[in-house]
């Protein structure tokens, strides 16, 4: 899918933005010998290796991904500076060129940006993966890998040099399928398809309630239009403690918070372009299906609808709305496998390939308006070469009828908001950041 999705308009890339401060000892060429350091790394492991096997023809039925045995490190990590000294707004304006520009699909997907010139010696590192090669998950328990909750470890490589792990495989566990396997695994998508069947049928009884969302609730918006390949990203950053004590004071969960944060922010710049829907804006909110400590790799994605309850003036009414709808779209999933789950959300946000059909961006209803979601990371700070990750703000992807996406990830106490968005469809990007940090000390006063 996010092969036959790449165009020059929509790059299924994603990536993170990281801030850092500098050891106390940094010498004054420390970024320098940083690059010729990482540039100099003997070795590229899996799945940082891999190239397509067919770059020219992106979807074919022979694609695959083969081995890179000769990586070039000096295309796939670079060194950029800043007009000295830089503030947060150059660095924005810096990475959202960085993510306008295509992946080489000769070579492994992958990018690494240096970024040199922040005020008081700061840097930062804008890292840049296809989506194919791995999901947002993996690809923050791989970064974060890379990195060391001891400030004074000075030797611990990037993401790209650190090995595999490798798979342990179980007692009994044999290399081939046998038919006994088989035919559980045929049992096993019979029962799928009749929970999925049993979901959608719910969904289709409910279709007018405003708690479970369906494909049919979201209404037109500029969000929805055509996207050209420009990119303007904006950040911002909450304490996680206070955005827990507002979900237990409305008895909601954290996601809910984050849902009633981006809806106020939403609600606001739209009604300043003077584009608010009469209509509540719908998300949707991608679900990890893992195994708590599943290692990662690959894609393992579900989804839900939910409601924003952008036409609801009250900031409490507001998140009791958002809560209400999560809810109800969780209990769907109640009970549902893994596969179950994937399949499900396949077929809830199929109708969503129709907006991409020619002349039907803007002209049919939406499936939903926008994806929110949000990637765990670590909770300890972390540290490249002695210096501090200040946050992690992700990036991810604009599309064709979704001209906004907003990713957030959790760090050290925080959570960081990533606002990217199609720059000539959303003119003052920068906004809904501004308006998303009102919106928390709104949320607080309106449940004290």
């Amino acid at each position: 899918m996010f092969l036959y999705m790449e165009t020059r308009e929509t790059m299924m890339h994603v990536s993170s933005m990281l801030p850092f401060s500098p050891p106390p000892d940094a010498p004054p060429d420390h970024l320098r010998r940083l690059m010729d350091e990482i540039r100099a790394s003997p070795i590229v492991h899996r799945p940082f290796n891999l190239k397509l096997r067919t770059p020219e023809l992106l979807v074919n039925p022979l694609q695959a991904w083969v081995e890179d045995r000769d990586v070039d490190l000096e295309y796939h990590v670079r060194r950029s500076a800043l007009p000295s000294p830089g503030d947060e707004r150059e660095l924005g304006i810096l990475v959202s060129r960085l993510h306008g520009q295509p992946i080489d699909f000769h070579r492994p997907p992958w990018e690494v940006h240096l970024i040199e010139g922040l005020e008081g010696g700061r840097f930062a590192l804008y890292v840049k993966v296809h989506h194919a090669l791995v999901d947002g998950y993996s690809a923050m328990k791989i970064l974060a890998s890379s990195l060391s909750h001891d400030a004074s470890d000075r030797t611990r490589p990037l993401f790209f040099s650190l090995e595999e792990p490798a798979r342990v495989r179980s007692d009994g566990e044999s290399g081939g399928l046998h038919f006994p396997e088989l035919l559980a695994a045929v049992r096993a998508q019979v029962g799928t398809s009749k929970s999925v069947l049993k979901a959608l049928v719910n969904m289709a009884r409910s279709s007018r309630s405003r708690e479970l969302v369906s494909p049919l609730h979201a209404p037109t918006s500029i969000l929805n239009r055509r996207i050209s390949r420009n990119r303007r990203f904006a950040t911002q950053s909450f304490e996680t403690a206070r955005m827990r004590a507002v979900a237990k004071a409305a008895n909601g969960t954290l996601n809910d918070v984050i849902l009633a944060i981006c809806a106020a922010s939403l609600r606001k710049y739209l009604g300043e372009l003077d584009a608010l829907p009469d209509a509540a804006l719908v998300a949707m909110v991608p679900v990890n299906v893992r195994p708590k400590d599943d290692a990662g790799g690959g894609n393992a994605v579900g989804a839900i609808l939910a409601s924003l309850a952008t036409d609801v003036a009250d900031p409490s009414e507001r998140l009791e709305a958002i809560i209400a709808s999560t809810r109800r779209a969780k209990e769907q999933l109640q009970g549902m496998s893994k596969a179950a789950i994937i399949q499900y959300s396949a077929l809830l946000t199929s109708p969503f390939m129709l907006q991409l059909l020619p002349g039907a961006m803007g002209r049919v209803r939406p499936v939903f308006n926008l994806v929110i979601s949000n990637v765990p990371g670590p909770e300890q700070p972390l540290y490249f070469r002695g210096a501090r990750l200040e946050a992690a703000y992700p990036m991810s992807i604009p599309v064709h009828g979704l001209a906004l996406n907003i990713t957030c990830n959790s760090y050290a106490g925080t959570l960081d908001f990533g606002f990217i968005g199609c720059r000539d469809t959303l003119p003052h990007l920068q906004r809904l950041a501004v308006h998303a940090g009102d919106a928390l000390p709104e949320l607080e006063r309106a449940i004290a």
